[in-house]
């Protein structure tokens, strides 16, 4: 029996090597430079410890320091090494969990005095000490009774439960760092040194034990980690910029809308804020008429059975409000559109003929999202989505989906995101349909990505419960991430719900249905815009285009004129003639985000000439008012003009 084994990469090179050989020999009978840089090795496509045997043939990829997964095991070690401090430091604290977590990692503790910002400091002090021991990360199996027992003879109540609540069968885990240890699945790094400098602790936060309120109140402890300073440095940069650009503070001094306690998740739309929301209404809308939709409007709150056929109530009610009426039915209001787009759709005989059909809507929907993860308007109870479910046979899926993607990368460009990444997300654990619908589903949907010739890359796991789906992902002006347009195909809640469609050869069918939305959220796309934007909106968009301003009291018929003259010319201008400094009044309105503030004074009167100032400069221009009228009224046209 031979004691080798073939080891395959992803060029698809192969190497013959003794079995039981570790992910680091490995990379260093490659290159003594590539095992210096390597951190974990990825196993048929899972992702293991380097100090892991190798005991049959297998596909390998090294993951370097460098590499984007590299982060996620880089934080976990981080915090791994924050709880050895924090244990060290403040005996008798018990740790839970620790994950790593977008951007960084976080650890719950429990301690009777909970920690404060004034102890991070210290604790990350510690940390960097710890670091700097090199300590190997080893990994040991041991027995359930065994583990059981240490975690209970140190006090780890915690660490008890999690083991009583695993499988069986289940492995426990346990990962060491020089004396410390915790229950782990891992993986981790080969020591502690390799974690570097690039971290920091950000907060601290209250966290219920397994997110349940009845339990014991934890304190978390948030950091950040990178993989080296130089990212941590950008990173810190760009939380200090995201702060300026923060959409709760610039609506506030923008005056576009506010939360209050009496609707949690809803907004409450100033008139200014409502102009805007509508201007991204119109312009969707007179995109989605020239591309043949046709519009449509459903009811909010529909009967328990009719989700309960589309299977939204077996897999999403958690999500949903729902309402009991005088006859004793049971309403819910609806959390998405999909279904009463059907029922239109069921309205009266369809031939093949009239397929693909188009239909968008505006619709309000309400899911329930925990109070915790509310987040001005990225993040609600209450929202509009620019919907759209186009009707189609399978022949037509290819197509329909290329024509979507061309009209979202469009729409996007148009609105100054030029750098848009798209996922590919396959069935979810949860899902309605048997595995051959979902298999001809996703093959369709990838085949209409081949045909558009558009990069992507996997989100196993993610797509929605109906069907597999594309999500367009926005990277705004400093390098955030938002994930706004979606694209599914759905071979399943058209047959759930009874629609069909006459065939060519004269027999029913069930159609195709794509579900569609551009923005996604219009609610959360305004938040977007206004903080890649900084609040300094394109004049089409900007809620108030022009403010006229009065240096004396004797102008003020003047800025009357100008602003209704302004106004006439399909421009929206409002004029301020408040007995106040000139100086003061632009302050004020530079800070509102007007993007022109035209002042006015005696000569600007008489020569009917105004003073201009743009949003973000310091120069001041004198232009006859006409000729002023004639460039804001070219500037001011939207995309779609």
């Amino acid at each position: 029996m031979s004691n080798n084994i073939t080891i395959t990469f992803p060029d698809g090179n192969t190497k013959l090597v003794e079995k039981g050989i570790s992910g680091f020999e490995l990379a260093n009978q490659i290159s003594k430079s590539l095992a210096k840089e390597s951190v974990a090795i990825k196993i048929d496509g899972q992702v293991c410890d380097l100090s892991l045997p190798l005991n049959q043939d297998c596909k390998v990829i090294i993951i370097k320091k460098d590499n984007e997964e590299a982060l996620n095991i880089i934080r976990h070690d981080c915090a791994h090494v924050m709880a050895e401090a924090v244990q060290t430091l403040f005996p008798g604290t018990q740790v839970t969990i620790g994950p790593s977590i977008e951007n960084g990692f976080y650890y719950d503790f429990a301690r009777k005095e909970p920690f404060t910002l004034s102890d991070l400091p210290k604790i990350e002090k510690k940390m960097h000490e710890i670091i700097n021991k090199g300590e190997k990360f080893t990994r040991e199996v041991w027995s359930r009774d065994d583990a059981i027992s240490f975690f209970k003879n140190k006090g780890e109540e915690y660490k008890v439960e999690l083991i009583e609540g695993l499988n069986p069968d289940e492995d426990i885990t346990i990962y060491k760092q020089g004396e410390w240890l915790d229950l782990c699945r891992g993986p981790h790094m080969l020591s502690t040194k390799q974690i570097g400098k690039g971290f920091k602790l950000m907060k601290v936060a209250g966290a219920y034990w397994r997110g349940d309120s009845n339990k014991t109140m934890l304190t978390r402890i948030y950091g950040t980690a990178w993989r080296n300073e130089k990212e941590l440095e950008n990173y810190l940069q760009q939380i200090e910029e995201a702060e300026k650009r923060d959409h709760r503070k610039l609506g506030k001094e923008m005056d576009l809308f506010h939360f209050q306690e009496e609707a949690p998740g809803a907004v409450f739309w100033h008139p200014k804020g409502w102009q805007l929301f509508q201007s991204l209404i119109n312009y969707m809308r007179s995109r989605q008429d020239k591309a043949g939709y046709v519009e449509t409007n459903t009811p909010d709150m529909m009967d328990k059975s009719l989700w309960e056929t589309s299977g939204h109530w077996e897999k999403f009610s958690e999500m949903m409000f729902r309402t009991e009426a005088k006859d004793d039915k049971i309403y819910a209001i609806k959390p998405m559109n999909c279904p009463g787009a059907v029922e239109i759709f069921k309205q009266g005989l369809k031939s093949y003929r009239d397929l693909p059909l188009l239909m968008s809507e505006f619709g309000k929907v309400h899911r329930y999202e925990p109070s915790g993860a509310l987040h001005g308007l990225m993040r609600v109870r209450a929202f509009t989505q620019d919907d759209a479910h186009i009707f189609c046979t399978e022949d037509q899926i290819t197509e329909e989906s290329k024509t979507v993607c061309d009209l979202i990368l469009s729409i996007y460009k148009d609105f100054g995101f030029d750098d848009v990444r798209i996922k590919f997300s396959d069935r979810p654990e949860k899902r309605v349909g048997d595995d051959a619908v979902w298999d001809k589903a996703e093959e369709a949907l990838k085949q209409a990505m081949e045909a558009t010739e558009l990069k992507y890359t996997l989100n196993p796991g993610e797509g929605a419960f109906y069907g597999p789906k594309l999500e367009f992902v926005l990277r705004d002006a400093i390098g955030r991430d938002w994930q706004c347009g979606t694209l599914q195909v759905d071979l399943n809640l058209p047959g759930r719900l009874g629609a069909t469609y006459i065939a060519e050869d004269g027999q029913k069918k069930i159609p195709v249905m794509l579900h569609r939305a551009l923005f996604g959220s219009l609610e959360r796309f305004t938040g977007i815009l206004i903080e890649h934007y900084a609040g300094h909106l394109p004049l089409w968009l900007s809620p108030s285009q022009v403010m006229v301003t009065t240096i004396t009291s004797e102008t003020d018929n003047y800025a009357f004129e100008v602003k209704e003259l302004l106004k006439k010319n399909g421009l929206r201008a409002e004029a301020d003639i408040r007995n106040e400094k000139i100086g003061y009044k632009i302050r004020e309105h530079s800070n509102s985000k007007i993007p022109v503030i035209l002042a006015v004074g005696k000569k600007e009167a008489e020569e009917k000439t105004v003073s201009v100032r743009r949003l973000g400069s310091q120069e001041t221009k004198v232009v006859k008012l006409d000729e002023l009228i004639k460039d804001l009224q070219q500037e001011s046209l939207s995309p779609i003009n």
